[in-house]
């Protein structure tokens, strides 16, 4: 449904760009990376404004940046305009606005049970980030691309931080809710980080041996 709403609201004059910016690492689709990064601060922001309701805007800033992460890669792959940059920043962002939304809540839950899973998967997002930079060192990124279960782990973790988001803590159902997805998507983590960990290994036990 997003996808058909998508190419509802886009322009059909916008749907092929100008060849000449196609490799531009300034275009649109790393210019919705780019916000999704600026939307950080002021998500931290509205996070701590003690007004009513600014949980849900909180969580509205979230879905928003959700929303760009998707769009850019869409973009991307329909113009033509993927690029090396687009490769890096993109995953930097996601991965700035996961942590900063876990450490976040982590302060308003301020329990172990809470702490526990969002622990597992900043703990992973550091160790693949690391494997993914290893294997770019050595031109074997693919190795480590993105796996069907790392795009599933994903969505049950956005669908965890916006619940959990949304939600204050005595809205005990919602938040047993939005906790039982993040318990799921801490499960999928450490799978797809085993995965990754498992295709690269032969590569890591050839740098090791010449250490």
């Amino acid at each position: 449904m997003l996808a058909l709403w998508v190419r509802a609201v886009i322009p059909r004059t916008m749907a092929a760009p100008p060849r000449s910016i196609r490799r531009d690492a300034l275009n649109l689709p790393n210019a919705l990376t780019f916000l999704r990064i600026l939307l950080i601060p002021l998500f931290v922001l509205v996070f701590y404004i003690p007004l009513p309701w600014m949980h849900l805007v909180c969580a509205a800033i979230f879905g928003l940046a959700g929303l760009t992460d998707w769009l850019d890669g869409y973009l991307a792959r329909k113009w033509n305009q993927t690029t090396p940059f687009g490769a890096f920043i993109d995953p930097v962002a996601d991965k700035l606005m996961v942590v900063v939304a876990l450490a976040l809540l982590i302060e308003r839950y301020d329990s172990a049970w809470f702490t526990l899973p969002a622990a597992v998967i900043i703990g992973r997002e550091i160790v693949v980030s690391a494997l993914r930079e290893w294997m770019a060192e050595l031109g074997k990124r693919a190795s480590v691309a993105v796996s069907y279960v790392g795009k599933v782990k994903t969505t049950m973790q956005i669908i965890s931080l916006l619940v959990l988001l949304g939600a204050l803590p005595e809205w005990r159902w919602l938040v047993g809710i939005g906790v039982v997805c993040l318990y799921v998507a801490a499960g999928l983590t450490l799978w797809s980080m085993m995965a990754y960990l498992k295709a690269a290994w032969p590569d890591l036990q050839s740098g090791m041996d010449k250490r």
